[in-house]
């Protein structure tokens, strides 16, 4: 079992999604106040995985989180983008363009997104928005491991394995009755910092 763990590690280590970038800075509440969006229709919970397009390795975890307000959970993530404010991990204001930023800026030739969307009632999606929003920022490679410790506290998802292992999460969430599943694709051969710097977000 340490053995597993420590393969884990090491191998979420060199992962896209999971290399944190510099020191990011911490947004104030009143910003955050100020970008807060929601999605119309019902309360969700979405896991976004960045899948590696010639391995199937999942690279990635995060959570969308379509509550009060809509935000990702980006554990470890490196998505830094000026027009979207975080705090510990969690990006705020995820409006439509926001998450089609989002996805563009982590597909490309190499990966690919895949979304797994999960209605839930709003008490859920309350819980887990305060979870992210309790959980402090997260060390490298810790990235599904923290999405999981997450969603598993949340009603109703208590069967969630907590696992190190993107393509893991997956599976179980693919599993799970009434997900709707979405994959986006680009061609592109940059990074995601290049693909962060080509964004263009509505002001």
């Amino acid at each position: 079992m340490v053995r597993r763990a420590i393969g884990a590690l090491g191998f979420c280590a060199v992962l896209l999604g999971c290399a944190q970038p510099p020191a990011i800075p911490h947004a104030s509440d009143e910003r955050v106040a100020s970008v807060a969006y929601r999605a119309p229709g019902p309360a969700t919970i979405t896991v976004l995985t960045m899948v590696n397009n010639r391995s199937g390795r999942g690279a990635h975890s995060a959570m969308m989180i379509n509550g009060s307000q809509r935000v990702i959970f980006d554990p470890a993530g490196s998505f830094v983008n000026e027009r979207v404010p975080e705090q510990d991990d969690v990006l705020y204001g995820v409006s439509p363009a926001v998450l089609a930023g989002y996805k563009s800026a982590h597909a490309r030739l190499t990966f690919h997104v895949v979304s797994q969307t999960m209605e839930v009632t709003p008490e859920q999606a309350e819980i887990a928005l305060r979870l992210a929003e309790q959980n402090g920022p997260v060390a490298r490679a810790f990235c599904t491991n923290a999405t999981t410790g997450l969603l598993r506290q949340v009603p109703g998802f208590g069967d969630i394995n907590q696992t190190f292992f993107p393509e893991n999460l997956m599976r179980q969430i693919a599993a799970r009755p009434g997900v709707v599943e979405d994959r986006y694709y680009e061609d592109d051969e940059g990074t995601v910092i290049d693909g962060i710097e080509g964004i263009v977000i509505p002001e």
